[in-house]
């Protein structure tokens, strides 16, 4: 991997924050995007500029099999049977919400059980709350262990006949937590409960192949892929994915209109109504290829050799408590500072030019559990370097000299 090349393709790379070089530790939040990205957005708005679909002009025909290309590039990317299972939407939390609505109308009764975790972002828990006052549906949670794993053999008793559906993030925003996904599917499929996964903090930094998996649903967002914003996706098996309607109405997503009745459209047409992100969909396609140029085994490969020697940095440090030590994790470390608020430490290492997150970072339950309500974070991608993380761990320890 040449790191310096790699760099020099992130323009944001090159800024200075404070008068000190940028590092970049918030990729769990938003990762940063390659000139080819920002390429495609300027060229589709200088010289693409048309709708979508049904137009016979040719600007609008160069756009839709552009903005078809991408929905193709995922099905790759994910590994999905069947282009049209690939679904755009606004974000993960959309995809979710579309999903909790969608699937919940469809499927969920009274006394009917919804499983997620105590680890899980707000999106997977508050849109699975609100379908439940719906339906009548109960949500029921799956504890973790101190180190940050989900309890398996709890979750297993949690499973049972009333189980519907399992919503659980493949790795932890806040933990770094990778869960064992693959299993934990093979047992809600034991008792008849259908699963998604939550995809957007594992999409960028390992393989996802959704029929290895077996899942039935998985969502996961662009702008955490170094790609553009308010852009998402949702997978779903075929058979599934008919069966539910639709989640708004307007263009596109209607096959014939009536004052009597109308006709829904097919796969993937029924769930996408109105204008969509024509030039963030389109971009999309530029940040999988340019992170297939460089290959999924080489960014986990170095985001592991950096989460292993920040960790050990970090843990040189009086006074540091990292919160989740999971047996298998990915690029992300939350951590306190003895009696440091973490929004303390943020301010005084933005000074030194290292953005990190702090706060409760949409798991407030989780944050709960570890007798806390907010925390520092500190999030990898393969562009980072361990020049960088020793400047983030000299600017910790400025901030632990002015703060203790």
């Amino acid at each position: 991997m040449n790191i310096q090349k790699i760099r020099s393709d992130f323009p944001q790379l090159q800024i200075k924050v404070n008068n000190h070089p940028l590092v970049y530790l918030d990729n769990a939040a938003t990762t940063l995007k390659p000139k080819v990205v920002i390429d495609a957005i300027t060229e589709y708005y200088s010289h693409e500029v048309a709708n979508v679909h049904r137009g016979i002009h040719t600007l609008s025909e160069v756009g839709t099999r552009h903005f078809e290309e991408t929905r193709i590039a995922v099905q790759k990317l994910i590994n999905a049977h069947h282009v049209y299972e690939v679904i755009y939407t606004k974000g993960t939390t959309e995809s979710l919400n579309l999903l909790a609505q969608c699937f919940g109308k469809k499927f969920l009764s009274p006394g009917d059980e919804i499983l997620i975790s105590v680890m899980e972002h707000h999106s997977n828990i508050v849109p699975w709350q609100m379908i439940a006052e719906t339906t009548g549906a109960k949500v029921i949670i799956a504890p973790i262990d101190d180190r940050g794993d989900i309890d398996q053999v709890e979750y297993k008793k949690l499973l049972n006949k009333k189980t519907k559906i399992v919503s659980i993030v493949h790795v932890s925003n806040t933990l770094g937590t990778v869960n064992p996904i693959k299993e934990m599917i093979k047992d809600a499929h034991a008792v008849g409960a259908k699963f998604c996964v939550d995809a957007a903090q594992s999409i960028a930094h390992m393989s996802v192949d959704v029929q290895d998996l077996d899942c039935d649903f998985l969502v996961f967002s662009a702008h955490k892929v170094f790609g553009p914003n308010a852009l998402g996706f949702l997978y779903g098996k075929e058979e599934l994915l008919n069966q539910m309607p639709p989640y708004q109405g307007g263009g596109a997503m209607i096959s014939e209109v009536t004052f009597e009745k109308t006709t829904y459209n097919i796969l993937p047409n029924k769930f996408e109504a109105g204008t969509p992100a024509i030039a963030e969909i389109i971009a999309f396609k530029a940040a999988i290829d340019y992170m297939n140029s460089i290959g999924l085994y080489e960014i986990a490969k170095r985001e592991h050799e950096l989460l292993e020697y920040a960790t050990s940095e970090l843990k040189k440090i009086n006074g540091i408590r990292i919160i989740g030590e999971a047996r298998v994790k990915s690029g992300v470390i939350s951590f306190l500072l003895e009696s440091a608020h973490p929004h303390d430490l943020g301010t005084i290492l933005d000074k030194e030019g290292v953005a990190i997150r702090t706060g409760h970072h949409c798991t407030q339950p989780l944050l709960k559990r570890f007798n806390c309500t907010a925390a520092a974070r500190a999030s990898f991608a393969f562009y980072n370097t361990k020049e960088e993380v020793d400047v983030f761990i000299n600017a910790l320890k400025k901030a632990r000299s002015f703060l203790l």
